[in-house]
């Protein structure tokens, strides 16, 4: 297992002199920027980063992510101009000694929350999914990191119209066609294609979302029967609902060797089914983040591992879920179970 810890570039306030300082964290998850969705990266920006990355002692083997355009997903537009460039982008990044990609195919929205400050009684602050607030969003309007803010409010308005339309067979038809383009260049340039499960696991705003549950998961390990097609399991936002259990998963789809690149957190889901990040130990959350490892460490995983959101604490001001110092203890716990279990159990 290769821990990692998730870095925005040289613009993010959490350094890379602070990611190697973290006992037994040996690379950053990382991407370029700096070009508009579905165009293809400039392999001098590529090796550029990872000259970053490397002159610190770090390895940059995990992208995360090369966003999938909208046109894709809606099967419309450009979508074979941008199905290309993403083949490239694939062709560029195994180039410089890139092993895995992570992706997803959320229509419109990433992850999302309904408050990214929300105060715990510790004094903490986290990410949160309160369902009676997200009833009262209006999806035209909102900005949460991550989410493409260029289109306007007619414009999100028209694509979320679209993809209501579209429906979950139709975002699946799509999906198998992205797919079935990109898979065989992934696996003749021999980089792991892991996609990270919508975030929460269900419809927002009346728009499909399909990587949601073990049946479905199932069915995207179908669409192509190959290693390098897999799953970038997050506890997290499978988590985020007691229908999925984790243990279970990871054991499954970690035994079939379809999880290349693993992110571990904790989230304690509350009684109307709304959620709350919470620091990554097991009694913090609703989940055994104990058994979460051992079913890793059980299967022989080897992958890339890294710490996902974290709380803001010590009065840390940082891009929400994405601060230092509770991602860094999280590392550190999670790294603390893995050693346990190596010396338990060595394989």
């Amino acid at each position: 297992m290769k821990m990692t810890f998730r870095w925005y570039g040289p613009d993010d306030p959490v350094t890379l002199d602070m990611i190697r300082q973290i006992p037994g964290v040996t690379g950053v998850v990382t991407a370029v920027y700096s070009v508009p969705v579905g165009e293809v990266w400039p392999v001098e920006e590529i090796q550029k980063l990872k000259d970053m990355v490397n002159a610190k002692g770090l390895e940059m083997e995990v992208i995360e992510s090369v966003p999938v355009h909208e046109d894709i997903k809606l099967g419309t537009g450009d979508c074979e101009r941008y199905i290309e460039n993403y083949k490239e982008n694939i062709r560029r990044l195994a180039a410089v000694g890139v092993k895995c990609i992570c992706y997803n195919f959320m229509p419109v929205f990433d992850w999302t929350r309904s408050r990214l400050d929300q105060p715990l009684p510790d004094g903490s602050q986290a990410l949160v999914y309160y369902k009676e607030d997200v009833a009262k969003m209006d999806p035209t309007k909102l900005a949460l990191p991550g989410w493409d803010s260029s289109y306007t409010t007619d414009e999100m308005a028209a694509l979320i119209d679209a993809y209501k339309k579209l429906g979950e067979e139709g975002l699946w038809k799509n999906l198998e066609h992205f797919i079935k383009e990109i898979m065989p260049v992934a696996v003749e340039s021999d980089v792991y294609m892991g996609i990270h499960p919508d975030d929460p696991p269900w419809s927002i705003f009346g728009i499909p979302r399909i990587i949601t549950n073990e049946e479905n998961l199932d069915r995207f390990l179908s669409l192509y029967d190959d290693p390098h097609h897999g799953i970038s399991l997050c506890s997290g936002s499978l988590g985020c609902t007691r229908s999925n259990d984790i243990p279970k998963l990871v054991r499954k789809y970690s035994a079939m060797g379809r999880i290349p690149f693993a992110h571990v957190r904790n989230v304690k889901i509350l009684d109307d089914g709304s959620f709350e990040e919470s620091a990554h130990y097991s009694a913090c959350g609703s989940l055994d983040v104990v058994a979460i490892m051992k079913a890793y460490h059980d299967t022989g995983f080897d992958g890339f591992m890294r710490p996902d959101h974290g709380r803001m604490i010590w009065g840390e001001k940082a891009r929400p879920g994405y601060g230092l110092y509770d991602r860094a203890l999280g590392a550190t716990y999670l790294n603390g179970i893995w050693e346990t279990l190596e010396k338990l159990d060595p394989r």
